[in-house]
């Protein structure tokens, strides 16, 4: 994970390099273009070299800020895994210069697979789960420390703790685990929940290291269980690193001025009859203040999430992706990131958070589906919230004509609005809900019912840390 890079004073200035993202790639990949972001003081002003002649630097771009550098690179079919140096030069003198790695792959994209219909998948919270490592319990430096008094602070849950539990997620019969996010969170409160990334390219020290993340995939795997990446590409924490110094002012939206937030409307995207305005409020206003949102309209912006996204299913083999508030970045952006991991990825499962009721908003975004304006998605799955929410209300009313469980057999007729229904996420609950368990109105029987009835209908049954089907 080093990069290794050196500093020269050159008349009277000093240029820094404190960051390479990606942090490394491989040769092999299809898609032979790399991005890379560089991030030091005033290195807007140098120029990269290459000095392998399979890896080529196509273009450099500079940004309103002087303190980022994004390289454009070409790896050539020729390449062989090893390091190469990139130089940054200031006119024939080499004022920085640090080695990049390329790894061998694996496997191909084409040999990867993913979860599907199959599989039975097993939500995780990493900080509530198991602490498996005391040690980081508090880390020097970060905002927020150990507090269980706290109902959302954290609680100690790790990657260890997970690794530590593989054989109890065996047992229970589970062939995929979804990790809510790991990635560092860095924020002074509710940082437990890990939806406000502060670093796109490391795991939070307080679960563990990216080398720990690896190392449970990898265990994992050799017990027959998927590791399914929870993914934010809608917004950032507010203590991300760039957020003090972003690249330019449409790095994030609303980056000046007056706070904008989303007016959730998301029917306002596919309406007909919806206004301009309220789309963009939509999709460019904030969830909260300590949840900047970003800019996919940005290309830039767009290629470093594209790309990080590629990064973490290549670096831990991953078996899936879970998108966070599918529906919220720009669509266009959501289409070209789903198809880019497709294209590494032929069969990679990826399934999209769209919170409704409703299984024409949920149907729109599911690769496969003809939609009226036009609109292509690369998508494969979704999370299933109508039959979510179509089944409490179902088991908790009495039965007439049209309630009761007359409402899931409607319900699943909608069927025929889906390019592929077998490929839906089902559940009975999440992280964000209270348990299924409670409301159902702690009724034994109508629990046991709900849980035989994700355990045997279409899809692919998601339970959540502490059920079992």
């Amino acid at each position: 994970m080093l990069i290794f890079f050196i500093i020269l004073s050159y008349q009277g200035l000093t240029q820094s390099l404190e960051r390479v993202e990606p942090p490394f790639w491989w040769v092999g990949m299809n898609n032979t273009e790399l991005q890379l972001l560089l991030y030091g003081k005033d290195i807007s002003e140098l120029t990269p070299v290459s000095s392998s002649m399979n890896i080529k630097v196509m273009a450099v771009h500079r940004m309103q800020s002087p303190n980022y550098l994004f390289i454009d690179l070409d790896i050539d079919e020729n390449a062989q895994p090893g390091h190469f140096t990139i130089m940054l030069m200031r006119q024939s003198l080499s004022v920085l210069e640090f080695e990049y790695e390329l790894k061998k792959r694996e496997m191909t994209g084409e040999e990867r697979k993913a979860f599907d219909a199959s599989d039975v998948l097993y939500l995780i919270t990493p900080d509530r789960f198991a602490n498996g490592d005391p040690s980081n319990d508090e880390i020097a430096g970060m905002k927020e420390g150990l507090d269980r008094s706290k109902e959302y602070g954290r609680h100690g849950g790790d990657i260890q703790g997970i690794i530590d539990h593989l054989d109890y997620i065996y047992d229970m019969g589970f062939t995929a685990i979804w990790l809510n996010p790991l990635l560092e969170n860095d924020q002074a409160q509710w940082s437990y929940h890990g939806y406000s990334t502060t670093d796109y390219c490391k795991v939070d020290p307080r679960f563990g290291s990216n080398e720990d993340y690896k190392r449970l995939c990898m265990e994992a795997s050799e017990k027959g269980i998927g590791v399914i990446m929870d993914v934010i590409v809608n917004h950032c924490g507010s203590e991300h690193w760039w957020m003090k110094d972003l690249p330019g002012p449409d790095w994030i939206n609303n980056s000046s001025g007056e706070y904008v937030q989303t007016n959730h409307r998301k029917t306002t995207l596919i309406d007909p009859y919806g206004s301009s305005r309220d789309r963009r409020l939509m999709t460019e206003g904030w969830f909260v203040p300590s949840m900047p949102d970003l800019n996919q309209n940005n290309p830039f912006m767009s290629t470093y999430l594209i790309q990080n996204s590629i990064w973490w299913i290549e670096y831990c083999g991953l078996y899936g992706l879970r998108q966070d508030t599918y529906s919220y970045p720009f669509r266009d952006f959501m289409t070209d990131w789903t198809c880019a991991i497709k294209y590494e990825y032929p069969h990679m499962n990826i399934v999209g958070e769209e919170w409704t009721d409703n299984p024409s908003l949920i149907s729109y975004w599911q690769e496969g589906k003809v939609n009226q304006d036009g609109y292509t998605s690369c998508l494969p799955s979704l999370m299933d919230f109508p039959l979510c929410m179509t089944l409490h209300n179902a088991l908790n009313e009495d039965e007439s004509f049209m309630t009761g469980l007359s409402r899931i057999y409607e319900l699943l007729a909608n069927d025929f609005q889906y390019a592929d229904p077998y490929n839906l996420v089902i559940f009975p609950d999440n992280h964000d809900m209270s348990r299924v368990f409670t409301q159902l109105k702690e009724d034994t029987a109508h629990f046991k019912m709900a849980m035989i009835f994700y355990a045997t209908t279409r899809g692919i049954p998601r339970s959540f840390m502490g059920q079992k089907f």
